[in-house]
């Protein structure tokens, strides 16, 4: 391959690389062993989440080492950077939960700072654990730069008992631990096995929702999301991703490019008919702001409404990421969804072809058993529903699959709580009766702060065998591991004096997901004078630092939880600084 098929008078680099006045600069590169042609080639930063936090990390330094001999072998200079990750199932059911959300602003930024600091040409960015998968996307569309995306890879199911368990196993364990029906010993056991390997919870939880919506948004290599962490063939993918931007670079296709509102409805495409987390709903709202499309909570759940769910894994089903790589992965669920004629098939991907092109190279059929047919799908509607009503004005968002139709409505008295450890602490006590909607409230991006997940309290539960007898609603957020009939992102949320704020122990909830509904049985009039009589968001003892910081800077939950204008207001493109 020639040098010259790179023009470095175009690329930020030449800032930090080109001319006299960078001889002190160049001295800098020279220390650290890079060589005079490694220097004027294109510099690509590898950013990476990882760290010892937990195992859905652990590998990624072992493959960005596989990137940067990709990006070598493409004539550029790859330079290895990390950024933080906060990973949810350490921090889930205390107080450490409400660091995961604002984390995903802080990878996006720090991605940003580094990226523009060191002027590199374009991005590979590698994560593992849920909010890592989106801020790393974010960053990419944000700089606009030539950028690929590389999941760090699934854990490897745990077995027990002749069957395949996950965290998710664990977490409802605890809570038939504290309805006394699992033993102490039960418990170790389960708790040693589950997780075996390095690489993210392996249900189509939020790490892996987001890994398939990386492919189907056209940011990773195609297939590149499936393969578990452990598999040696995850570092060819690393490899080919390295290769890929370079190839980027020459033909000058920037994130933008390829991040589009067509390709945000084939991401949303995927995660309905996958069963996939509810937290796509304020993820894709969140890149698609990065870019400045207008794309929000409703609008991917009008598409989630009209998309057949027919990919069978976790929570809702039977089978996790493992299977479904075995099984063809999203290249043959995009292609079933094709057939259907439900994606757009021009949208460009970081191959340099388009989501059509590389369909027609698929070759594999949906298998039947964890992919099913477009034709017979497990339901007619996606996995996950919106609701809009009185008591969500601008929408909310439920999970749904796996749920029967007579499973999707439920009607039933107001039991309040003001916070998540309220509700743990009366569901595991049994403080509460079948029939009921729980409410917990005081837990959205700006009130929690942070916008928890209620895994715990949903996963207790679910363990003393009540999943289907009470349903939650929440201005949180749920796990993409949640089980039942819980509604999540009601807003605005009540620090905003949304109408969650004005709920009171009693007040009818009706949850119509065939409908598309959430409302509470009280006129207008009333809420009117309850909204009169509010006395103002609870006080929280997040008055200083990173959270409090955070609180005073999100918005509205409905266009993705994000804390900057976006390039709506931009004035300047990174890359043509």
């Amino acid at each position: 391959m020639s040098q010259n098929r790179f023009d470095k008078s175009r690329l930020p680099s030449r800032h930090v690389t080109e001319g006299p006045a960078r001889a002190p600069h160049r001295s800098y590169f020279y220390a650290m062993g890079i060589s005079e042609e490694e220097i004027h080639q294109p510099w690509v930063g590898v950013a990476t989440c990882w760290n010892e936090a937990a195992p859905c990390n652990i590998a990624l330094n072992r493959q960005a080492q596989a990137v940067k001999h990709g990006v070598k072998m493409g004539q550029g200079t790859p330079r290895e950077f990390t950024t933080i990750t906060v990973t949810d199932g350490i921090a889930m059911g205390h107080e450490g939960m409400r660091s995961s959300l604002a984390s995903r602003e802080a990878i996006a930024d720090t991605v940003e700072l580094t990226m523009r600091g060191h002027c590199y040409d374009a991005l590979v960015g590698l994560a593992g654990c849920d909010k890592s998968l989106p801020g790393m996307m974010m960053a990419m569309v944000r700089l606009n730069t030539p950028s690929v995306f590389i999941y760090g890879g699934s854990i490897l199911p745990g077995r027990l008992d002749g069957r395949d368990v996950t965290v998710q196993d664990v977490f409802e364990a605890v809570g038939q631990h504290q309805a006394g029906n699992y033993s102490d010993a039960q418990l170790a056991i389960l708790e040693r096995v589950a997780c075996p390997s390095a690489g993210a919870c392996g249900g189509q939880f939020t790490a892996n929702t987001m890994a398939c919506v990386s492919e189907a948004i056209g940011l990773a290599l195609p297939n590149s999301s499936g393969a578990p962490a452990p598999y040696e063939s995850r570092d060819q993918y690393c490899e080919a991703s390295g290769v890929a931007v370079m190839q980027l670079i020459e033909r000058n296709i920037r994130a933008r490019d390829i991040v589009t509102r067509k390709s945000l409805e084939n991401a949303a495409r995927v995660v309905a008919c996958t069963g996939g987390s509810t937290n796509a709903g304020l993820h894709l709202p969140a890149i698609a702001h990065e870019a400045g499309i207008d794309f929000d909570l409703m609008d991917v759940c009008d598409i989630f409404r009209d998309t057949p769910y027919f990919v069978d894994l976790k929570p809702g089903g039977k089978y996790v990421a493992k299977d479904l790589y075995e099984s063809g992965g999203v290249p043959v669920v995009m292609n079933e969804l094709r057939r259907a004629g439900l994606v757009h098939e021009d949208c460009m991907t970081v191959t340099g072809r388009s989501i059509g092109e590389e369909l027609d190279r698929v070759e594999r059929e949906a298998d039947g058993r964890v992919i099913h047919p477009v034709t017979a799908p497990i339901t007619q509607t996606g996995g996950v529903v919106g609701l809009k009503g009185n008591l969500a004005p601008e929408g909310a968002i439920v999970k749904v699959a796996g749920m029967s139709e007579e499973e999707q409505v439920f009607s039933g008295p107001a039991r309040v709580f003001e916070s998540e450890e309220e509700a743990f602490a009366a569901v595991k006590a049994r403080e509460y009766n079948d029939g009921e909607v729980i409410v917990i409230r005081n837990e959205g991006p700006a009130g929690g702060p942070g916008m928890r997940e209620m895994l715990a309290t949903t996963a207790a539960i679910s363990g003393q065998g009540r999943g289907k007898k009470v349903a939650l609603i929440t201005d949180g957020r749920f796990s993409g591991a949640t089980r039942g009939f819980c509604v999540g992102h009601v807003g605005p949320e009540a620090a905003h004096g949304g109408p969650i704020a004005l709920l009171r122990d009693g007040d009818v909830i009706t949850i119509n997901a065939l409908s598309g509904s959430l409302s509470v049985d009280l006129p207008d009039e009333e809420l009117a004078r309850r909204k009169e009589a509010w006395s103002g968001p609870r006080k929280t003892i997040y008055a200083s630092g990173a959270l409090w910081k955070y609180a005073q800077q999100v918005g509205s939950t409905r266009l993705g939880a994000v804390t900057h204008p976006g390039a709506r207001d931009e004035e300047h493109v990174y890359m043509d600084l």
